[in-house]
């Protein structure tokens, strides 16, 4: 949108690494309050009200309560000061300003709460994401502006001239082809993996980060039977937690522990789960959560920054640097999703300082990201395109998640819907999704595997029992015709979305 050539390469799918292993929050920080880090709060606020203004499909408001019982580490007290903090940092827009509870009102809202020693609490509100399309959605909307995209395309070794990073040799891990792109500014914006992207610019490069765990499972809601958001302290460490409304699931998150586990490595262990068990169940114990109640789980490698006061994990700074290489490439780490723009923002400006002084060449230097619409979130007003879903006979609940997931977009599933009836039937029954939505990810979204399709563009992963096994072999059929595959490969497909389903179970 500055006038700039661009490339992105990511390696895997987009967003599949942390990026769509989060807690699906797009969050002012309410326990960042605790830390002091009062700008961060501040710039969360601002950024999580511009989401929901260029993507509403995709960062909607969500009510949550925050109980208190005796013996809490937080205290009333403390949660109220708190609430108008955040309420003055959000300058006074948040969706609506909180409201304190006391027990009988907190038990109104929240009744499978424990009432033994519940003191009241609060109502406040944030909001929550798809972040995986999120992700999506911010590349293809620098697409539409001219930028070349491409996942499955690993960079292999950073290229060089007389000692500043010019460009990467580059390979596509669906063809095994090779080649080079030169830059005249290389961004390393790789979360998890930078300090590897580093060493390929200067072996002995100081690490910049400090990577934390986080673990999320997914139960049925049903048994937590929550009607909001809850978020609460655990009883085991004091670490405020999150039960949060995903339809009829519900997600319970997240750890935070330090982990020297690789991010390609990373892993989902006994002991994360039941931490988070026995969190919730403390709160809802009605709900008696076991292992043998978890669905489906997740896990991602925060990209924090190393902190050389060893501050526990949860209590780490999600703040981010911006730091110039030895041969020139400018990498960011740190952060959190709900400031990726901000963040992406303040990278670009530094890249265009580097372009003036090397080139002395003058560009655009506004780039109304605040203001332009990802693809899908043009308006929030959506009742004409459900009357259109409905028209063509597909289900309500369909109909509703196919504009949750796609916004305006959902009219060019209707569309394919259209040309084609079979495209309208059912992926797996009772799950909403349909068929055209796998022409329209591998048309649209860039999806390549089934993996991508089925995890990362509409959740059938997480939010059926069998993990969508089995309608690998559909799935495969379907992108197969798109992306011409021959039945050798629609079969091998189809078995490596199995054996990933097998691995993740395990």
């Amino acid at each position: 949108m500055r006038g700039l050539r661009t490339i992105l390469v990511e390696q895997n799918d987009l967003g599949s690494g942390t990026s769509s292993r989060s807690s699906r929050l797009i969050h002012g920080g309410l326990r960042y309050l605790e830390q002091g880090e009062f700008g961060l709060v501040l710039e969360a606020n601002r950024e999580r009200r511009i989401l929901q203004r260029i993507a509403p499909h995709l960062v909607w408001p969500l009510p949550f309560v925050f109980p208190i019982h005796r013996g809490d580490r937080i205290s009333r007290w403390q949660l109220a000061a708190g609430m108008m903090l955040y309420d003055i940092l959000a300058l006074f827009r948040n969706v609506r300003p909180h409201r304190l509870l006391g027990k009988r009102r907190m038990l109104e809202a929240e009744p499978m709460l424990r009432d033994r020693g519940l003191l009241g609490g609060a109502r406040y509100y944030d909001a929550q994401c798809d972040d995986a399309r999120l992700v999506v959605a911010t590349a293809r909307s620098a697409i539409h502006q001219g930028a070349l995209v491409a996942n499955y395309m690993a960079v292999r070794s950073l290229e060089r001239t007389a000692g500043r990073v010019v460009g990467a040799q580059l390979e596509d891990r669906l063809t095994g082809e090779r080649g080079v792109v030169r830059a005249s500014v290389v961004v390393n914006a790789t979360g998890p993996w930078a300090d590897r992207v580093r060493r390929m610019e200067d072996a002995g490069a100081a690490p910049l980060l400090q990577p934390t765990k986080g673990v999320h499972v997914v139960v049925d809601r049903s048994r937590l039977d929550h009607r909001d958001a809850v978020a609460f302290t655990s009883p085991i460490d004091g670490r405020v937690m999150f039960v949060l409304p995903w339809g009829k699931l519900s997600y319970i998150g997240t750890t935070d522990t330090d982990t020297g586990e690789p991010p390609d490595e990373l892993s989902v262990n006994t002991d994360d789960i039941v931490y988070l068990l026995r969190s919730a169940n403390a709160r809802f114990p009605s709900a008696r959560l076991s292992v043998d109640d978890v669905r489906a789980s997740w896990a991602g490698l925060r990209p924090l920054l190393a902190d050389s006061d060893s501050r526990l994990a949860s209590s780490r700074s999600r703040e981010h640097a911006l730091v110039k290489g030895s041969g020139g490439m400018l990498t960011v780490v740190g952060g959190k999703l709900t400031t990726y723009r901000s963040m992406s923002a303040e990278v670009v400006d530094h890249a265009m300082r580097e372009l003036r002084h090397r080139e002395g060449r003058q560009r655009r230097m506004e780039a109304r990201t605040d203001e332009d619409p990802l693809p899908g979130g043009e308006t929030p007003d959506l009742s004409q395109f459900r009357e259109r879903g409905l028209e063509l006979g597909i289900p309500a609940d369909s109909v509703d998640h196919l504009l949750r997931h796609y916004g305006t977009e959902a009219a060019g599933i209707f569309n394919l819907g259209g040309a084609d009836r079979r495209l309208l039937r059912r992926l797996l029954e009772p799950h909403p999704a349909i068929e055209a939505e796998v022409i329209h990810a591998v048309r649209r979204e860039l999806a390549q595997t089934v993996e991508d399709v089925l995890v990362r563009r509409f959740h059938l992963y997480y939010e059926h029992p069998d993990q969508g096994a089995s309608v690998a072999q559909r799935v495969a059929e379907l992108m197969g015709q798109e992306l011409g595959w021959d039945a050798p490969q629609i079969e091998a497909e189809a078995e490596r979305y199995l054996r990933f389903v097998d691995q993740e179970r395990r």
